[in-house]
């Protein structure tokens, strides 16, 4: 027996020490003896309900204003649906679709098939959600039951995602072509001296073993150029740790750069002092040679090209690079470092290049968390200025 059950014996004791004293005062037996009784039948027959403890709830019972100062600071857009109708949207939320769509329905907020088909749908699910927000844009879109009334919306951006793929995509297109054009070319001549045999006239022979050739070296540069990027994009996150000094760099890349028959066209001029940084000297040979070669290729070929290496702003060293050639026109110039990008195909053919030469210059520079910037105006030339931070220490010591 538990003890809401138990006999309660002090009340007992009182009742039966009630009795007693009734007869010592006179009482008749027998009616101290039922009043005794009486009271003891009361005692036990009438006892208080067993008492139970309140039932312990676990977690926690979010209201409306609750559940919306738990999803307010939320990374990821989220929405509740009072069935249709949206009754709380978080800051990301506002942010992407507008503040408007406070009480709105889902479906006018939206405004989209494929969300309108997810918020129509009996169960939740999710769904990719294209140009809900711009033309590329991307997003992942899921409704999730609360219970039967309220329902919670969630948004994930998958366009950069999206970006990176169709970034990959095209490069394997573009590939796949620049390098389809150069074997063509070899395979159709091959081809043609092999059926003409000896009867092949010399000078035609001649002619087309030169042009198997200069697309044989055309296919090499751009293999060489593609191994490059590879390399150069494996290790863009990996710092540099070396210190190099940059004034014998520069000079001996930009001579690399111009090559024998174009020494006589290159000027050099840089400071004294010498400036260090923090670098991959490999690398940044790769950097100026690429940005001479370009100069004297798309430069005019009866002027100079200048080399210049001189302590900029903010302790950052500035290697710039200028031809005087017809320049670039301005609609250009945002798209020049991406791969396979000319702005004229034929003259860039023609020059040997694979168009993946300053696309290696610039994932170089980021790599040294340096910046490259471009300047050029039609009919004045081009100007590359790339910059990179000067070691402290290297600048402690000449201030």
């Amino acid at each position: 027996m538990d003890g809401s059950r138990a006999i309660r014996w002090p009340a007992i004791g009182l009742a039966l020490a009630a009795g007693l004293f009734m007869l010592i005062a006179g009482t008749d037996f027998w009616i101290a003896f039922a009043v005794t009784a009486i009271w003891i039948g009361s005692i036990l027959l009438f006892r208080p309900a067993p008492q139970t403890a309140a039932p312990q709830v676990d977690g926690m019972q979010l209201t409306r204003d609750g559940m919306r100062e738990l999803i307010e600071h939320s990374g990821m857009p989220l929405l509740l649906l009072d069935d249709s109708r949206i009754v709380i949207a978080n800051a990301e939320a506002r942010e992407v679709l507008g503040k408007h769509i406070l009480g709105q329905d889902a479906r006018v907020a939206f405004r989209h098939p494929a969300a309108v088909d997810l918020l129509g749908r009996r169960e939740g699910g999710s769904v990719t959600v294209q140009g809900l927000t711009g033309p590329r844009s991307s997003w992942q879109m899921t409704r999730q039951p609360i219970d039967g009334r309220y329902w919670l919306v969630e948004l994930i951006n998958r366009t950069a995602e999206a970006d990176i793929s169709r970034a990959h995509t095209d490069f394997v297109a573009n590939a796949s072509h620049e390098l389809r054009t150069p074997l063509a070319s070899i395979i159709g001549y091959v081809e043609t001296l092999a059926e003409e045999g000896d009867k092949a006239d010399p000078q035609m022979a001649a002619r087309f073993l030169d042009t198997v050739l200069r697309e044989a070296k055309r296919l090499q540069s751009l293999v060489s150029d593609l191994m490059s990027l590879s390399r150069v994009e494996a290790e863009k996150h990996d710092q540099p740790r070396e210190t190099v000094e940059l004034g014998a760099l520069v000079e001996r890349a930009a001579r690399d750069g111009a090559g024998p028959e174009r020494i006589e066209r290159l000027v050099i001029a840089r400071d004294s002092a010498p400036i260090t940084v923090r670098g991959d000297s490999e690398q940044l040979e790769q950097v100026v040679r690429n940005l001479v070669d370009n100069a004297f290729k798309y430069g005019d070929p009866k002027q100079s090209v200048e080399v210049g290496l001189a302590r900029g702003e903010r302790d950052m060293a500035a290697i710039e690079v200028r031809d005087h050639g017809e320049g670039i026109a301005a609609e250009h110039l945002p798209h020049l470092t991406r791969r396979f990008y000319r702005t004229d195909p034929g003259r860039s053919r023609a020059a040997g290049g694979t168009g993946l030469g300053l696309a290696i210059v610039k994932h170089i520079v980021e790599r040294h968390r340096g910046r490259l910037d471009i300047a050029s105006r039609q009919g004045e030339g081009t100007t590359v200025t790339v910059r990179l931070p000067i070691v402290v220490a290297d600048a402690e010591s000449l201030s």
